[in-house]
């Protein structure tokens, strides 16, 4: 499979999808960006101005901020892959509605399908929801948890989400420090890849 072929073809049938929420004359398909191959993937929450404007997520301040917390870890933007679980802009940036991340959300999952991370990196709360529903980010973030997604173990580590970084101090050095984990975790994961990829033995006793 081509990844890159695969997303192609996922971003023209969301263009083409006229049933998904938020679509309006004003706002823009703000699709997927970064690495097919990636074995990191962060998942926001939805587009704002500066990425309905240009059509890509997180390039706004929000996204500046992103960028240098994966450089802080010696690595670029582009080794990743970068999304939101909503692909429209909400009115004046409010929060998505369930109804919209539910819509959206078979999108989102052909996507992890095709690129498959090893590491999902859910910034705020709306993303985090998506893997571990019922929790506070506050209580959760920077803690990774393993799961079972489409058959596969992922590792998911919720973070706070960078524009609330920009606006209180204290998320922005818990930020930080929920970023240096991503290394550590990215190098567990592999472990669990070689594992499963190891020959099954069969016993015939």
């Amino acid at each position: 499979m081509d990844k890159n072929i695969e997303l192609k073809k996922l971003k023209q049938e969301m263009g083409a999808d006229k049933s998904l929420p938020l679509r309006t004359r004003e706002t823009r398909l703000v699709f997927g960006e970064g690495n097919p191959d990636a074995l990191i993937y962060c998942l926001g929450e939805a587009p704002g101005y500066y990425e309905n404007q240009q059509g890509r997520p997180f390039v706004g301040q929000a996204g500046k901020l992103l960028d240098k917390l994966i450089e802080s870890i010696g690595l670029k933007r582009k080794d990743v892959y970068i999304s939101n679980i909503v692909r429209f802009r909400p009115p004046e940036n409010r929060d998505p509605t369930p109804e919209e991340i539910t819509a959206f959300q078979p999108y989102v999952d052909r996507e992890i399908e095709i690129i498959k991370p090893r590491v999902i990196v859910t910034l705020g709360r709306f993303s985090m929801n998506k893997f571990m529903p019922g929790v506070k980010i506050s209580q959760v973030h920077g803690n990774p948890r393993t799961i079972e997604w489409q058959g596969r173990t992922v590792i998911i580590i919720p973070m706070y989400h960078p524009a609330a970084a920009l606006r209180a101090g204290q998320i922005m050095q818990q930020l930080k420090e929920d970023f240096k984990l991503i290394l550590e975790v990215l190098k567990k994961a592999q472990e669990i890849k070689t594992e499963e990829e190891k020959p099954k033995q069969t016993s015939l006793f």
